[in-house]
């Protein structure tokens, strides 16, 4: 079966509320049925509990204090690199932007100006620059860290569709992420500007900031955007930045200049939190 076939009924589904729904769930506190959907989840996924700060899992009261759970002190510790692996989770696709397009999968890329917001000047920092996109999946740990010590200065929430983004539906509809409901974090750091941003999709009940909490819902359907004063939000590298409610992606994009990936980084390879993820190479 092709890949566009595959994610065919996805068109058809209604995700929002799908999403919805999944999103009151997830924040119940339903006592021991709460429990056993968190037991079956663990099994289900081979969720590894003992690196957790938290390891028992009928102390969670809803799936999201589950889902969200924080790791032990020192459970990933920071390598010595200019930018770390900001998630665990794994390499969608990595590399460089042709001029303003991010590749996706075969025969699909999409344009900075769109996975931003339409803000072209914003996305035009980033022609011929460098991006990553990191997938988290339903096992995986899911708070989100700084890549490297940044000072945010804008944040957009964009709203749009809420398909899947695991792999097949990455090779299977156009502009994936660029079309997803996604939050767009703007920082200002010594290597230069980046962009990263948090990507919504099916079931994701929320995303949430350290410096904002919870963004959505509320889903407006309009575009929705923080400007920060300098000095108001400094985070340092490995800081938590933010979560998801259900798993997700994550893209970020760098500017031109001497960014050279960690060697062992391929497409489909698993990561973690912490590991090295780029150097930038003296010219």
């Amino acid at each position: 079966m092709s890949d566009r076939l595959a994610v065919l009924p996805q068109y058809l589904l209604p995700k929002q509320a799908l999403t919805t729904l999944a999103g009151k769930f997830a924040s119940a506190r339903l006592g021991g049925l709460t429990t056993s959907v968190i037991r079956r989840f663990v099994a289900r996924y081979n969720v590894n509990m003992a690196e957790a700060a938290n390891p028992d899992v009928a102390s969670y009261a809803s799936f999201n204090d589950f889902f969200t759970r924080a790791l032990q002190p020192g459970a990933r510790p920071l390598a010595m690199a200019d930018m770390i692996c900001p998630v665990d989770g794994a390499i969608s696709q990595f590399g460089p932007i042709d001029k303003d397009q991010v590749f996706q999968a075969k025969g699909h890329t999409y344009s900075t100006t769109a996975l931003v917001g339409g803000d072209a000047a914003a996305a035009a920092r980033f022609d011929n620059g460098h991006f990553a996109t990191l997938y988290l999946s339903p096992r995986d740990y899911h708070r989100i860290h700084m890549p490297c010590a940044g000072e945010l200065t804008r944040m957009v929430h964009v709203p749009g569709d809420l398909f899947s983004v695991n792999p097949t539906t990455a090779r299977g509809v156009p502009g994936l992420f660029a079309r997803n409901e996604r939050v767009v974090c703007f920082f200002e750091s010594a290597q230069g500007p980046f962009v990263l941003v948090l990507v919504g999709a099916t079931i994701v009940g929320s995303m949430a900031t350290v410096w904002h909490g919870q963004i959505n819902p509320p889903r407006t359907g309009t575009l929705r955007q923080w400007d920060y004063a300098k000095g108001q939000i400094q985070l340092q590298q490995g800081e938590e930045m933010g979560r998801f409610l259900l798993g997700s992606t994550v893209v970020m994009l760098f500017p031109k200049g001497p960014l050279q990936f960690n060697p062992q980084w391929a497409p489909a390879r698993g990561i973690q939190l912490g590991e090295a993820m780029a150097q930038r190479v003296p010219v």
